[in-house]
């Protein structure tokens, strides 16, 4: 009785594929939990993939990761002056946002970060200068750039990243590869196009794992259904039941992720209102599970637990049997399975 993600492996497979044709020479991520399918398993589809290269979040995602995986490992998060240092192998490259880092570095593979409209981190115009010299003493692997997903004020992507590597030329640092993220297979060819010298890699985890929704699902095997009578009491706070139904105990708490929802960004009317309709329901201890039944979200009877949730039915409604399973919207980057069950070979 677990919380399982079942993977159609055929469908799922086949996307990746056409994610790697899109993008030649793309970079796979693997971080945070793996996207919902492991670190271990991402290792293992990238190499089947024959990527060279695989990005991970930390240098512990690293260090975990390396046995698992041959080629080369990016490490994503930009190194710091005094960071805890973590053994990894000489197939680990850097990555670095700052002229002190790369001074930091010395010896080491590095990919040097450019600081774009995402103002998130990446050494800026005026550093290009005091790069120049700083490159001598590591092993530059090229230059990164991340870009936001959302352009609300209308720019172009393939114009910025064509102003940082005129930037890059006119300091005349190397320009033999640049990462970038978040750009389209057109927008790709574009910029390959416009420097035919420099290699373009795309580093792509979203669309490579999640791409097709369909290839995979949630569900959570039922554990018990008990009936309840209107006004009954329930659960750890006792709570009256507001008529009768049934009580479903599913696998699937916490533990799991099930319940913790990460911030969205909410954008249009409708959206809103649907956000702030929740937020009302919740006050008076009303939540939309992610759990199915009978084609409708069900609702929580009472906060998850640590390892099971427990669901109201109302009495028109006929409930599951135990060992039944119930489809779970989840998000991917938030959840644990217990078990993952591969539906169909490659």
């Amino acid at each position: 009785m677990a919380l399982t993600l079942y993977v159609d492996t055929a469908r799922w497979r086949a996307h990746q594929q056409s994610v790697v044709d899109q993008f030649p020479g793309i970079v796979p991520v693997c971080k945070g939990n793996g996207y919902g399918f492991g670190h271990e398993r991402l290792a293992d589809e990238a190499t089947r993939l024959r990527a060279d290269m695989l990005a991970v979040g930390t240098t512990y995602e690293a260090a975990r990761i390396k046995d698992y995986f041959g080629g080369d490992l990016l490490v994503l998060t930009p190194y710091r002056l005094g960071e805890e240092p973590v053994p990894l192998p000489d197939r680990a490259i850097r990555s670095v946002s700052s002229v002190e880092g790369v001074r930091g570095l010395v010896g080491a593979r590095v990919v040097i970060e450019v600081m774009s409209s995402m103002r998130r981190h990446g050494v800026s115009e005026d550093d290009l200068v005091k790069l120049h010299t700083a490159i001598d003493d590591v092993r530059l692997e090229g230059f990164a750039i991340h870009l936001p997903l959302d352009r609300a004020d209308g720019s172009d992507a393939v114009e910025e990243v064509f102003a940082w590597m005129e930037r890059l030329r006119a300091a005349r640092l190397p320009l033999h590869t640049m990462f970038v993220s978040h750009l389209s297979a057109t927008e790709m060819a574009t910029l390959q196009q416009q420097f035919p010298q420099t290699r373009f890699r795309a580093r792509i985890g979203t669309l490579m794992w999640l791409g097709d929704h369909d290839a995979t699902e949630y569900r959570g095997a039922v554990l018990d259904v008990t009936r309840i009578a209107k006004g009954e009491r329930y659960g750890y706070r006792q709570e009256k039941a507001a008529a009768d139904g049934h009580l479903v105990v599913v696998a699937g708490g916490t533990s799991h992720g099930v319940g913790l929802e990460a911030p969205k960004a909410v954008h249009g009317l409708m959206p809103r209102a649907k956000g702030v309709a929740r937020a009302g329901l919740a006050t008076v201890n009303r939540n939309l599970s992610p759990f199915v039944w009978a084609g409708k979200q069900r609702w929580f009877a009472e906060p998850p637990h640590m390892q099971v949730s427990i669901l109201y039915l109302p009495s028109d409604v006929a409930p599951p049997a135990v060992g039944d399973e119930l489809v779970a919207h989840l998000r991917h980057t938030t959840t644990q399975f217990d078990r993952v069950v591969d539906r169909q070979s490659a």
